[in-house]
């Protein structure tokens, strides 16, 4: 069965972060599909019906949620951990897809931007046969932050570095910048880092309700940053974190 899959970025969770494009986007939909992620993470399923009931105005539109596959952490290279994770996603999509037949065109609530640090691209390449796909553009949550922050992304004229937790604690600052963004934090890796003349700027949820945001010199706020982002996860049960640095 062919059909037309449209990968909408809803922004970090606020309604409003929704652009025009992004809704008449969602309402041209037969089926949107929302995954559920395991325990303790239902509030992300439940923040993309949220908004599907706020700006969903078609009587034609159906919402389908499904399981979504646990990364098998038990293999020991990493990349080969997320290709078969994602080879298992894009099967349950199928799955789900044909078990609502006569859906012509299906749709993806992607947090952010489906192009920033984000596989729904790379898995739905495994459907077969493979669909149309459209892309539409999201707020990132490093457009959240440094919007929360009142801040700017980079200096005049210089380049900055966007990277994960896991490559900065593997391999430190990155080389020939003195601005980073760090997403997929799974907590703390700026303690790695030599903290001398870096300044912080950090939030958790950021866009969202329940956003916290903490900024200041490295050395001094770096326990401020562990406590908050501990006393969240267990109030919430998930976290989502994202950091700019800076050599001043």
């Amino acid at each position: 069965m062919s059909f037309h899959l449209t990968l909408i970025g809803i922004g970090t969770g606020n309604p409003e972060h929704l652009t025009l494009q992004a809704i008449r986007a969602m309402n041209a939909q037969d089926l949107i599909l929302i995954p559920h992620k395991g325990a303790g993470k239902d509030d992300l399923a439940g923040l993309r019906r949220a908004i599907c009931d706020e700006v969903l105005t078609s009587d034609t539109t159906r919402i389908v949620e499904f399981d979504l596959p646990v990364r098998n952490e038990a293999t020991l290279d990493y990349r080969q951990r997320v290709d078969d994770w994602h080879d298992a996603i894009a099967a349950v999509w199928q799955a789900t897809i044909l078990a609502h037949g006569g859906a012509r065109r299906v749709g993806l609530l992607v947090w952010g931007d489906p192009s920033l640090y984000d596989s729904t691209l790379r898995i739905a390449a495994r459907l077969e046969p493979q669909p149309s796909i459209e892309v539409i553009p999201g707020v990132t949550s490093v457009h959240a932050l440094t919007a929360a922050h009142a801040t700017v992304l980079n200096e005049i004229g210089a380049p900055f570095t966007v990277t994960t937790g896991r490559r900065l604690r593997d391999e430190g600052w990155p080389p020939g910048v003195d601005t980073v963004v760090v997403m997929l934090d799974a907590g703390g890796a700026f303690r790695e880092i030599d903290a001398t003349g870096v300044h912080i700027w950090w939030g958790a949820y950021v866009g969202m309700k329940e956003q916290i945001i903490i900024e200041g010199p490295l050395a001094e706020v770096a326990d401020e940053i562990m406590d908050a982002r501990l006393r969240a996860r267990a109030a919430h049960g998930w976290i989502m974190d994202v950091y700019l640095m800076r050599r001043t």
